[in-house]
């Protein structure tokens, strides 16, 4: 993707740097994959507020997205190539040779007019889903089960891909985005390729206004609250607030927040810290 930098002909312009878009082919959503969501104002079902710093923002409509790729051994043309507001990376509009019609997350280098299909034992190319049993080590994958049939869950966010490090008899071993060295089940579907829109967080917003657009609201300090309100409040003057903390007092900077003895513990080979579990 491309970068643009805008000039600084308002103050709101002056640190912006913007997407380009020049890998979207159409602003126009296909109709019968959009469904309305209803944006919460981080308030929960009764009401209340659960989240704090969320409400406004821009009206948007969900994109169905394809996660399983279980349309099995039928080739499927892009269409295009779209913007979705609720998610960091592009989506592909595919046309099925039988009609059908589903989004995917698009992969950095498809282009309109390009073939894909998912199966067990397809060609590892960019937009295929297969098997990571079928798949040639160092592979760049992304939109990764966790168990078969399932689904897609890791891996999905703009720019990133894992890659196939190793295989054994019934685990696949991928180096994650974070550096972890982890296991997952070989007969789990995985797309192969890297996830697009790439030098998303190189963007910058260029003005609060732009983040109010997208539903966040300002955020106030914890050193600049009152002792009830939070636990780096208070002090005279300036004060620093002592070691920095979440509201509930959980330190941030290196607390370890992972549940000890959790179950998949066993599959993680090495932590994103280079530290190796103890067996």
């Amino acid at each position: 993707m491309a970068l643009k930098k805008y000039k600084p002909i308002t103050a709101g312009t002056r640190w912006r740097i913007g997407n380009a878009y020049e890998e979207v082919t159409t602003n126009v959503p296909e109709k019968s994959l959009v469904e309305k969501v209803k944006s919460t104002g981080g308030r929960n079902v009764q009401g209340r507020r659960a989240m704090r710093y969320i409400g406004g923002g821009h009206k948007k409509m969900y994109r169905i997205v394809d996660f399983k790729r279980n349309k099995k051994d039928i080739e499927a043309t892009v269409a295009s190539i779209e913007y979705d507001p609720n998610r960091t990376a592009f989506i592909a509009l595919l046309h099925y040779v039988d009609g059908e019609k589903r989004y995917i997350i698009a992969p950095q280098g498809l282009q309109v007019g390009a073939t894909v299909i998912a199966g067990d034992a397809v060609v590892p190319e960019i937009g295929n889903a297969l098997q990571m049993k079928n798949m040639p080590l160092g592979t760049n994958i992304h939109n990764i089960e966790m168990q078969p049939g399932q689904g897609g869950k890791l891996v999905r966010s703009a720019g990133t891909s894992a890659q196939l490090a190793n295989k054994e008899e019934r685990y696949a071993v991928l180096k994650m985005p974070s550096g972890e060295l982890r296991k997952v089940l070989i007969n789990c579907y995985a797309t192969v390729g890297i996830v697009s829109n790439g030098d998303h967080n190189l963007e910058m917003m260029g003005k609060a206004g732009r983040n109010r657009w997208k539903g966040i609201r300002p955020r106030t300090r914890g050193v600049a609250m009152n002792p009830v309100d939070h636990p780096m409040g208070g002090g005279e003057g300036r004060a620093s607030g002592g070691h920095p903390r979440s509201r509930t007092g959980k330190y941030a900077k290196g607390l370890k927040t992972r549940t000890r003895g959790k179950g998949s513990d066993k599959l993680i080979i090495q932590r994103k810290n280079g530290k190796k579990l103890a067996k």
